[in-house]
Parts: C-alpha cells; structure tokens; sequence
C-alpha cells in the first residue's frame, strides 16, 4: 500500500470494502441478556406467549368458520385479523425462541429479508384491516337499512384482497430498497428480529432516502388508518352516550376503549421504532417498544376482540358441548 498512488489507494479501499460488504452471508440478532438461565427464562416465556396468542386466535378461526350464525362481515373481519395475527406472531417469536435457547443468534441474509418483508406486510395488512373494521362498525350503526349492500359478501372479499395486494407492494418495495444497501460497519442487529431501522443503523450506505421514503410512507397510512378508526369510534361513542340505557353505554366504553388503546399501543411503538434517526444507536428501549407492535398485538387481540364477545363464547361453549357428547358416545 505505502507504493500505491492516492487514487490506487481510494480504489483499493473501496475493493477491498466491497468484498467484505460481498462476504457478509449472516447477520447477528442482539438478545435481553447474555446470562444463560435469562436467556432460557426469555425462551420460556416467549414460548408461553406465542402458545397462549396461537390458540387463541386458531380458535377464532375455527369458531368463526363453522359457526353459521357467525358468517357475518364483522366476524369475517375477525377472522382474517386473527390468522394475520397468527402469522404475525410465528415470524418473530419461534425464531428468537429457539435463538435463546440454544444460544444461536446467526440469521442468514436471506432470512433476515423475508423476516423483514413479512413482518412489514403483516403490519400493514393488521392496520388496514383494523381500518376496515371499524369501517365495518361506522356503517353498521350509522347506516343499517344499507349495511347488507355496502357490506356485502363480494365488498368484503374486495376490501380484503386491497389489503393484502397493497400490503405486498408497500413491504416488497421496502424491503427491496433496504437491501440494496451495503452493509460494511458492522453484521450486529440491535434487535431480537430483523427489522429495517436496525439494519439502517449499521449501513455503510448513505441511508437519508431510505429514512425518507420510510418515514413519508409511514406517516402516510399510520396517520390515516389512526384517524380514520379514531373517527369512526369517537363517532360511534357519541352516538351511543345518546342511549337512555346506561347498560348500553357501559358496554359501547369497554368495547370501544380497548380498541382505542390496543391500536395506539400498535401504532405509537411502531413509530417510535420506524421513525426514529438511523443514528441512534441501539438499546434495550428499542426491543421493549418492538415488543409492543409484534406481540403485544396478536396476543391481545382474541381477548380483546373476540374472546370478550357473547356470541363467540356462546358459539364457543356449543361446540365444546358438541365434543363432549360425541367423546361420551
């Protein structure tokens, strides 16, 4: 090197750091604590949560489907929150199970990108179904006598499809454009999964029209699907504060607040993560709030939106009533 002119020297450099960008075939995932018995006590308890929100959203999906009086648009809905929220919940959790158990924290680079594409598309497809419930539930109670045409079988299939079809375009595009960054700093990921802000943190590349387009796209359907629910329940509230019955009053606040505050807890913590400057280095703050938007969310949602629900434990109480009969005979 020291008989190299200067610009042999610049393009040496940027070989040789390009071929270590090209070497990169694994990244690290950052874990709660180095201690062992931490780690498996990690394992267990993420185990605990992913089988409690696994079962019961499965039961959702099972009560909602062989349940006729349960074919209903908003039970429909649920239906597809709940398998969203099962998929949601299997991309992150079982990985970082497995990873604290046996002390494995390697995850290859074509890994990390489809944990980061389908984590991105089942975020999405959450919040835009979130969206279209309440949607659902504006025109329920402000619109009845139309509710069968706007809210129809074909409508609901449609709305769904939306969902998905835009989904895929946002997280594809995301995805896509993160890893056409070069990663040369370092192959340590502050997070327990693979997520874009992490992975901007440790890019060698200029990152500020990855951080732009993230944050303008972001903003974009968070700031519109949270007004838009926030709206559509407020509205509803209010509506049903009018009702002489105060039963019914009670009943409208413990549904509608839950919502309210499951969607914030989904949204503010997956801004803070998604929005933050890709200069902040990395922290345990950051796995707790990443918590709040992928687990937290699946493993609340069946008792909040379902499991809370009279007709689905009436539903849910006939079959097992069924079974128990068929076991007797």
């Amino acid at each position: 090197m020291k008989h190299l002119s200067p610009g042999r020297k610049v393009t040496h450099w940027i070989l040789k750091m390009s071929n270590f960008t090209n070497s990169v075939t694994e990244f690290l995932l950052m874990g709660f604590s180095d201690t062992t018995e931490l780690q498996i006590l990690h394992s267990l308890l993420f185990f605990l949560i992913y089988l409690v929100a696994m079962l019961g959203n499965l039961l959702i999906v099972l009560i909602t489907t062989i349940d006729r009086r349960l074919h209903s648009p908003m039970y429909f809905f649920l239906r597809n929150l709940s398998i969203v929220d099962a998929c949601f919940i299997s991309i992150t959790i079982p990985k970082a199970s497995v990873n604290y158990l046996v002390n494995n924290r390697a995850i290859s680079v074509t890994g990390c990108a489809a944990q980061i594409f389908l984590v991105i598309f089942m975020a999405y497809v959450e919040l835009t179904l979130l969206t279209v419930m309440a949607c659902d539930r504006y025109v329920a109670i402000f619109h009845p006598l139309l509710y069968p045409v706007v809210m129809s079988p074909r409508v609901c299939i449609q709305m769904t499809f939306i969902c998905l079809f835009t989904g895929l375009l946002y997280a594809g595009f995301h995805t896509g454009y993160t890893f056409q960054l070069s990663f040369c700093q370092s192959n340590v990921i502050h997070q327990f999964f693979c997520d874009i802000p992490s992975l901007l943190k440790i890019s060698c590349s200029e990152t500020f029209s990855n951080t732009l387009s993230l944050l303008g796209s972001g903003l974009v359907v968070v700031v519109g699907c949270f007004t838009f629910i926030t709206a559509s329940y407020i509205s509803i509230f209010s509506t049903v504060l009018k009702f002489p019955v105060k039963a019914n009053q009670r009943k409208a606040f413990f549904t509608c607040v839950p919502h309210i505050i499951v969607v914030s807890l989904f949204l503010i913590s997956g801004l803070y993560v998604y929005l933050q400057p890709p200069s902040d280095s990395g922290s345990i703050k950051d796995i707790i709030f990443s918590i709040f938007y992928s687990i937290i969310p699946p493993f609340m949602n069946p008792i909040i939106y379902s499991l809370r629900n009279k007709q689905i434990k009436e539903a849910i109480r006939i079959v097992m009533e069924r079974k128990l009969f068929f076991l007797r005979k």
